[in-house]
């Protein structure tokens, strides 16, 4: 760390030719190299990536002639040459790797292509972070050379026609550097274990032997760990087993539901560290103590574009229109909803990848994520979307021969967990536990995710059956009826509160 840190403002130092954190520039530079890269692909070769490079302005050549995706127009039209082994499509080389997203309307599962050149980068930021640490206040040195205790997907990846598939924490977690293995938590053998609810009996089991530092998962999974060996060794908190423990890495769904509960397991406080890693790759992390956002990841392997999350943009559904206008990073206003697309090392091209976010402080990239551009019910990252919702109704109501005209859901709490009530309209007469159980059978096989999250946070699915008039009255109460007015699928907040209400 220098002894003399001098900040020297932007206009001097462009005229003394310094450099300086230029957004704008280090964005171009990343794009510049992804197309390099891939400009002999079948993709560039499509897409004149030869004529981008040796345009005046990149960048805006780049989305005047790259159309932009989403998985569904990608897969089709691209990602499925590779899986069928075919090389060179839309990155250099043949995809070895295929990390499994949540559910979409062709599959149970979005197939994500991970390179090498992916999971490098993921790295570099991942040790970025990390060294960002060093500047916390409070925070012992010791903790930096303890085990790290990560609660991912299995490291057993499914092996398919020349690729291997699987969570992409498993395959992270799988292709580590040999220097990390020292320090990971639970090992290489519990790792590989499938069965979540095996593996943590494993990790409770193996839990005195460890001194951890770091804890790093979705928080409802680690949450579920600290309780069981709390339980079962008869603790009074989790530092009583693993003083050192110090940091807690989250990321995936808020982490502000589970708080409260979450403290009373400790003995002391944690320091709390938010990432944005997708499946797509590492986006954004918090390299600040007590920051409120996240830093975009905008001079690595990820360029970045927003599209203005409002109806000029998107349709009622959540789509990306043909004419939507994608600004860059030097755009963009504070305190505006964007939804993202992202170009990544791993061909992933004006991809839409789902999120909305909104800058809180522009001139740091600093960013937090704000929701889906789709309705979704994610308490816990079960990843529940409109679209499972209405074929598993459709299904449902198939097998039951009735008819459901109308249904919504809401996300409640349920002891320390959460749980998924359903609210269907029919005027038929029915069984509820039966269309309970039948529509948490269907949701299970149409969402990989959620089938995970029922063995463990989601802990129930409740259905309460109205009659349709109840959902067009409440509606009327509202001043909502009409074509243009439909009924929430996914209803939270005060709406919540006024439905209850007024069932009741």
């Amino acid at each position: 760390m220098p002894l003399i840190d001098i900040k020297v403002p932007a206009s001097v130092a462009k005229a003394l030719r310094l450099p300086i954190n230029d957004l704008r520039r280090q964005q171009i530079r990343v794009l510049k190299k992804l197309l390099k890269r891939a400009k002999f692909t079948a993709f560039g070769q499509a897409n004149h990536f030869d004529e981008i490079l040796l345009s005046k302005h990149p960048a805006k050549k780049f989305q005047q002639v790259v159309p932009h995706y989403n998985y569904n127009t990608i897969y089709q039209q691209w990602w499925h040459k590779t899986i069928e082994g075919e090389a060179d499509v839309c990155w250099p080389g043949k995809i070895k790797f295929y990390a499994l997203s949540s559910g979409t309307s062709e599959s149970s599962s979005k197939y994500i292509p991970i390179t090498t050149d992916l999971l490098r980068g993921n790295r570099v930021i991942m040790l970025k972070q990390l060294f960002s640490l060093r500047s916390y206040e409070g925070v012992p040195v010791k903790s930096f050379g303890k085990a790290w205790l990560a609660l991912g997907g299995s490291t057993e990846l499914q092996k398919g026609n020349g690729f291997y598939s699987g969570d992409l924490s498993g395959i992270t977690a799988k292709r580590s550097p040999f220097w990390f293995q020292p320090f990971y938590k639970p090992g290489k053998q519990i790792a590989k274990e499938k069965d979540w609810n095996k593996k943590l009996q494993e990790i409770v089991d193996k839990a005195p032997e460890w001194d951890i530092s770091f804890v790093v998962g979705v928080p409802a999974w680690i949450q579920m760990c600290m309780e069981q060996i709390i339980e079962k060794y008869k603790l009074a908190n989790i530092h009583d087993i693993w003083p050192n423990l110090t940091f807690f890495v989250h990321g995936g769904v808020s982490f502000e539901p589970y708080k409260k509960g979450f403290e009373k397991l400790l003995g002391k406080p944690l320091t709390y560290i938010e990432t944005y890693l997708a499946s797509e790759g590492f986006l954004a992390y918090q390299d600040k103590q007590f920051q409120k956002g996240m830093r975009l990841v905008t001079n690595e392997h990820i360029f970045f574009e927003f599209v203005p999350f409002d109806d000029a943009n998107f349709d009622a559904n959540g789509d990306l229109l043909p004419q939507a206008k994608a600004l860059m990073i030097h755009e963009v206003e504070e305190d505006k909803d964007y939804a993202l697309l992202i170009t990544t090392s791993a061909g992933a091209w004006r991809y839409l990848i789902g999120d909305t976010i909104k800058f809180i402080n522009k001139e740091a990239a600093e960013i937090i994520i704000t929701g889906r551009t789709k309705h979704f019910l994610s308490l816990v990252g079960e990843h529940l979307s409109v679209d499972n919702m209405n074929k598993a109704v459709k299904t449902v109501s198939e097998k039951f021969n009735i008819s459901i005209p109308e249904f919504t859901v809401a996300g409640i709490p349920e002891g320390s967990f959460f749980a998924h009530q359903w609210y269907i309209a029919t005027n038929d007469t029915v069984d509820e536990a039966a269309i309970a159980k039948a529509l948490d059978e269907e949701l299970c096989i149409l969402n990989d995710d959620y089938a995970v999250e029922r063995k463990s946070a989601l802990k129930n699915l409740h259905v309460k059956v109205l009659p349709e008039s109840c959902f067009f009255k409440f509606m009327e109460s509202k001043g909502k009826m009409g074509g243009q007015h439909k009924f929430p699928r996914v209803i939270k907040g005060s709406m919540l509160a006024d439905w209850q209400a007024f069932i009741q």
